[in-house]
């Protein structure tokens, strides 16, 4: 058991340095030795977690994935801002994120699927719509592969735009507009009124969401 968990701080350990290389330098220049300097890892450590500069790549860019989950609402409409603004404050605050959407949005990245994100944040939207449409939240013209395609790619848009002009310092201010301009032409009025479309929203949702998974750690622990 000891022996297990070493080896899971060590692989998180190399990703972790693996993020903060990607994020400074880009995939393209990053080099192996680099990520092992800033882990203080052995080659042999790395190469037993990871085969190569790529895999390390797709590690980081499935991380960012998994550290945290959403609640659910009533509202699923509610659900679909809560991804997006929760996804705006972990930009803020989470190298391993930023890292994963360098990747993602890095043009010069050769020989790296950089579609995993998109169509997994896709696929989160659209089933999210969906559940919202056959509740009666859309408008009846909605198409939910559209628009949850629309969602991902704005948010793509705003988040470079961000990092560009400031570093992500205003994404929790761009996003929470960008759902006020998106949402009126999908959402049913009644719906849209009750919407928290705060500045505030994603750091609420990821205070919610951590002591979620507190909880659940607790309960897997005593089982």
């Amino acid at each position: 058991m000891a022996e297990q968990l070493r080896a899971i701080r060590t692989r998180q350990t190399i990703l972790s340095a693996a993020a903060k290389i990607f994020e400074e330098h880009g995939y393209q220049a990053a080099t192996i030795s680099q990520i092992l300097t800033e882990a203080g890892v052995t080659k042999g450590a790395l190469y037993f977690h990871f085969h190569s500069k790529e895999d390390l790549a797709q590690g980081v860019l499935s991380e960012q994935d998994q550290r945290i989950i959403v609640p659910m609402r009533a509202s699923k409409v509610q659900e679909v801002v809560d991804v997006v603004m929760l996804q705006a404050h972990r930009l803020q605050t989470d190298p391993m994120v930023r890292a994963g959407v360098r990747l993602t949005m890095d043009q010069l990245t050769q020989n790296l699927d950089r579609s995993g994100p998109f169509l997994r944040w896709g696929e989160v939207g659209l089933d999210l719509l969906q559940q919202a449409q056959a509740q009666g939240e859309l408008l009846p013209h909605i198409s939910p592969p559209e628009t949850a395609e629309v969602i991902v790619g704005s948010f793509a848009g705003v988040q470079s735009m961000s990092q560009a002009v400031c570093e992500y310092r205003d994404l929790v201010v761009r996003v929470s507009a960008l759902m006020r301009h998106l949402l009126p032409s999908a959402v049913v009025p009644s719906v849209l009124a009750s919407l928290d479309l705060s500045e505030s929203r994603g750091a609420r949702v990821y205070a919610e969401a951590l002591k979620a998974a507190e909880l659940r750690d607790v309960l897997e622990t005593a089982s």
